[in-house]
């Protein structure tokens, strides 16, 4: 079979559908965890060792089982944040259903990343590894760049060795015992070399911890008291396969193949201030040690993810002149990242329009004269980052970043369809417990602060560079080639300071501007009411409780529906295969949750609130659906919520 069609075949056949006795099963199974997860968990580890020893099957059966992992369980592993269970999960069948591309990439990924690389020594990657692009995935297996790997083909067995455990992986001390292990003596020479690449994958990232480790010992000064705890991953080859073919790139262009995370202890959300301005003092400090790599730079502390996900990244060239990605957070963003409603499936599927990209955070003299160099040549920049700032005006709000500093500003002017802005800065209003949580009921207070300031700078007509007075200063910022607004001295030269634009969601914006109009008529901003927070939703423990069932339920019939809705299109596209179609299982039932207790209850599809108000007993009660009330012939649907008024 052509790679082009094995390729075609694996990216469509893994997401044919199950037949109905399955899709009961997966049914059942859903409902069981919202109940009890210790359920789901149990299914996913027997799972896990299945697809650990799956060389022990036919190869044909081997084929099939992976298909249904990677369709169901990697998903659900995904959408429940076992994130490290799910990475593991889909190398494992990335091995089985792709060894060719596996091992290639295995052997790439350790080129990029081996030790000849290091600072010192001259780069080495091979065309074979800096050419790895979707043109090479889908062309014939006669090509040079394949037939290397026919001198060694490791078995089934082999290549699922070369996918580390995820235990390993997120343990610094059983990954130094794997790796003292696997280069033991005779034993590292009996090795398959796809398992001693992987090896390499893994000493790359103790050397980057290490670098980094050593660098913060050093810089003594970051903040001190601050506790700072390093951890590191390496992405799964199915992911960044994934990444290649939907970017249309090489592997050298995937910058977070491994990265490293830096969290910031805050005193359980005591230190919010001190610890944010430790995280950009981090930033300053590894943007030092390590080269950042332009247009990699994201700052989602100023500008939160839709789903409230915050931190620092950025991609360096690491000690061994390859990409590397770093992120920095508080223990408060860390945790709300990991365990909240910033959940990795949340924020990958709701999508990210608030995306802001920049770069580069120098702090020395050279760094003013290398940027001056480099930028100045404006004409160049597109189209497209002009519209993204084009709705900007005075009075909108942005952080100045200068080092560790974060402080609050207002632009006062924008010039040349937003090339260049004019913003007033106040050095006595520091930004970190402005940003440090966008959710805070005391956001009004926030952008009062703001108000006030954009309100002190148009009384006193202060309108050029230079303007205001010991608390307050005017600055000019200029648009560069890397997306972000460079501060412009009196010299016309291009400064590391940069200010980040905050991006305001509608009701965001119009909290802001009916501050802003408050402030500037006169009037108490008290009397503007601020959205409710998330953390300050009342309710007992008992509501607390049944409110998470509602929410686990909804998400799995809601990952049940999309599962079903993905093999239903695929399907589509598939002819002459064995398996039956999602989309033609007929469950004949829909899952409500009836309130106040949280019972699941299962009724036939097309049951009204008239029928659940008669299976509770309370038939002719009024029947609320989602908290409205409804008729008594409204139609149920999977995950709603229907109490019977007594």
């Amino acid at each position: 079979m052509q790679v082009a069609e094995r390729l075609r075949w694996f990216f469509d056949s893994h997401t044919a559908v199950v037949n109905l006795h399955k899709a009961n099963d997966l049914r059942v199974m859903l409902l069981g965890m919202v109940d009890d997860p210790r359920v789901v968990l149990i299914k996913l580890a027997d799972r896990l060792h299945n697809m650990r020893t799956i060389y022990a099957l036919p190869p044909s059966k081997a084929l099939a089982v992976a298909q249904e992992t990677l369709l169901i369980w990697c998903s659900l592993a995904s959408r429940l944040g076992l994130w490290a269970l799910k990475a593991e999960l889909e190398d494992l069948c990335f091995a089985v259903l792709q060894p060719q591309m596996f091992r290639k990439m295995r052997a790439d990924l350790a080129s990029m990343w081996s030790a000849s690389n290091r600072v010192g020594c001259p780069r080495r990657i091979s065309a074979k590894s800096s050419s790895l692009s979707l043109d090479d995935t889908i062309s014939s297996p006669d090509d040079e760049s394949l037939t290397a790997f026919d001198e060694d083909i490791p078995s089934m067995k082999d290549l699922l060795e070369a996918v580390v455990p995820f235990d390993i992986l997120s343990d610094r001390r059983k990954r130094t015992k794997f790796l003292y292990e696997l280069g033991k003596g005779s034993d590292s020479q009996t090795k398959a070399k796809v398992v001693q690449d992987a090896g390499i994958a893994l000493a790359s990232l103790e050397v980057c911890e290490e670098a980094l480790e050593k660098e913060l010992l050093i810089s003594t000064s970051y903040v001190p008291g601050m506790e700072v705890t390093l951890s590191s991953r390496l992405k799964s080859l199915y992911s960044i396969f994934s990444k290649m073919r939907r970017k249309d790139v090489g592997i050298h262009k995937v910058y977070d193949a491994r990265a490293l995370r830096v969290v910031v202890g805050d005193k359980n959300g005591t230190l919010h201030g001190p610890a944010i301005q430790c995280c950009y003092n981090l930033l300053d400090i590894i943007h030092r040690l390590w080269t950042p790599i332009d247009g990699e730079f994201d700052d989602y502390i100023v500008n939160p993810k839709p789903s409230g996900y915050q931190s620092l990244h950025t991609a360096v060239q690491g000690p061994d002149s390859s990409p590397l990605e770093v992120q920095i957070r508080t223990q408060k963003m860390h945790e709300y990242a990991e365990h909240g409603l910033a959940a990795h499936w949340l924020y990958k599927e709701t999508g990210n329009k608030l995306r802001y990209t920049s770069s580069m955070d120098e702090s020395d003299i050279e760094a003013s004269s290398y940027l001056s160099k480099e930028m100045e040549d404006n004409s160049s920049l597109d189209d497209d980052l002009f519209m993204k700032y084009s709705s900007l005006k005075a009075g909108h709000p942005v952080v100045r970043v200068e080092g560790s500093h974060i402080l609050a500003a207002v632009i006062v002017r924008v010039d040349k369809g937003g090339r260049e802005l004019l913003v007033a800065v106040s050095f006595g209003l520091a930004a970190s417990e402005v940003v440090a949580d966008r959710r805070s009921s005391l956001q009004i207070k926030s952008w009062e602060a703001y108000a006030r300031l954009f309100k002190k700078v148009s009384d006193e007509w202060w309108r050029e560079p230079g303007h205001g007075d010991w608390r307050t200063c005017l600055e000019k910022y200029t648009l560069c080639r890397d997306g972000m607004y460079h501060r412009q001295d009196q010299f016309e030269r291009l400064l590391p300071t940069f200010i980040q634009v905050t991006h305001l969601t509608e009701q965001e914006e119009s909290e802001y501007w009916a501050v802003v109009s408050a402030v500037f008529e006169g009037k108490p901003v008290d009397s503007i009411t601020s959205r409710p927070s998330l953390d300050s939703v009342a309710s007992t423990s008992m509501e607390a409780s049944i409110n998470n069932k509602v929410r686990l339920l909804r998400t799995m019939l809601q990952w049940e529906e999309q599962l079903r809705s993905d093999a239903s299109l695929t399907q589509s596209n598939l002819s002459g295969n064995s398996y039956g179609s999602l989309d033609s299982v007929v469950l004949g039932e829909v899952v409500i949750v009836c309130w106040p207790h949280g019972e699941i209850m299962k009724l036939r599809t097309g049951s009204t609130a008239a029928d659940a108000a008669r299976r509770v007993g309370l038939e002719g009660k009024l029947v609320l659906v989602n908290g409205q009330l409804v008729s008594p012939s409204t139609e149920l649907k999977d995950g709603d919520v229907v109490e019977v008024r007594v």
